[in-house]
């Protein structure tokens, strides 16, 4: 009986100690859907009739906040066209200061992940000098193409730069560092994030084409860091009736596949995050997310909050 009550008072330290309250600096899930959101526009099949008919709950597109309770700041990771509630939901649930956010970091220019900057523009927040971090390719996209430019010129928005592979200090407690993906660059390069915490640090890749592509071997900068909030866009290649080669991705399969013989703590690093409507990992109590957690994999929920 006494040895039952100390492995209760541990698991209850442990659970414990990963509550909102007793953190100073970690990262919270905004958002964990492919950039068409859930209910997806145009579906008619069943994953999206099901929230219609209230069966399932809605998904935001993927987003992570930073925050760093300690120092009153807070940073988000992609500009979503749900950011307007994204940002509430950081002002309400974490942490709320006269500035709306420290400063957003952009991955790529796909409509998921950088148009809710137009919620900065004139027509809504309309205020003053709020930090976008961009590489390049999309600083040049955003000075350079309306409706984006304006938010420039009216100084909505301040461009900050970014470089691959180069370290931003945040504060004494939190960095930053870009790096280069391969993905559809139509019009900016693609980058995930390495957010470096005083006593974690974290991958941020919501979309890559696969990683064979990548420079990088995936499995070992997994085994690098402590969380891995990876592309989950699509199950795998029978999920959508349109040619792949059109939207590139790891399918679900492919990453537990490759990392089926790594050992359980490698495979529980991993976090999934961007799910397509189609995918049915998208839903909590899906047969196809529960087969994939019992080999060792997690998934990302809305809410969901990770200490550095």
């Amino acid at each position: 009986m006494i040895k039952k009550l100390i492995y209760f008072s541990i698991a209850l330290s442990l659970f414990t100690c990963n509550e909102r309250t007793e953190l100073k600096q970690y990262i919270t899930i905004l958002g964990v859907a492919q950039d068409g959101g859930y209910p997806h526009i145009g579906c008619q099949k069943i994953c999206c009739a099901d929230f219609y008919d209230e069966k399932k709950d809605r998904k935001s597109v993927v987003s992570l906040g930073l925050i760093d309770l300690e120092n009153q700041q807070k940073w988000l990771f992609e500009a979503t066209p749900d950011m307007h509630t994204q940002l509430a939901k950081l002002e309400q649930n974490h942490l709320k200061k006269s500035a709306i956010i420290d400063g957003v970091f952009l991955t790529h220019a796909h409509i998921g992940h950088y148009t809710g900057l137009m919620y900065f523009g004139r027509e809504a927040y309309g205020k003053k000098n709020i930090p976008v971090f961009t590489m390049p390719k999309m600083k040049n996209f955003l000075t350079n193409n309306g409706p984006w430019s304006q938010l420039v010129s009216l100084q909505n928005i301040v461009l900050k730069n970014l470089q691959h592979d180069s370290t931003m200090v945040l504060n004494q407690k939190l960095k930053v560092m870009p790096f280069l993906v391969p993905h559809r660059d139509e019009f900016s390069e693609t980058v995930g994030y390495k957010i470096e915490g005083s006593k974690k640090t974290a991958l941020f890749i919501p979309d890559i084409d696969k990683w064979k592509t990548w420079h990088k071997n995936i499995i070992e900068e997994v085994k690098k860091i402590d969380y891995a909030f990876l592309d989950a866009t699509f199950l795998n290649q029978y999920e959508v009736k349109r040619a792949m080669s059109e939207v590139p991705h790891p399918f679900v399969q492919e990453t537990t596949t490759l990392f089926q013989h790594e050992t359980l703590a490698t495979k529980n690093k991993i976090i999934f995050i961007h799910f397509n409507h189609t995918n049915p990992a998208l839903q909590e109590n899906s047969k196809e997310r529960k087969r994939i957690e019992k080999l060792g994999f997690r998934f990302a929920n809305e809410n969901d909050n990770f200490d550095l």
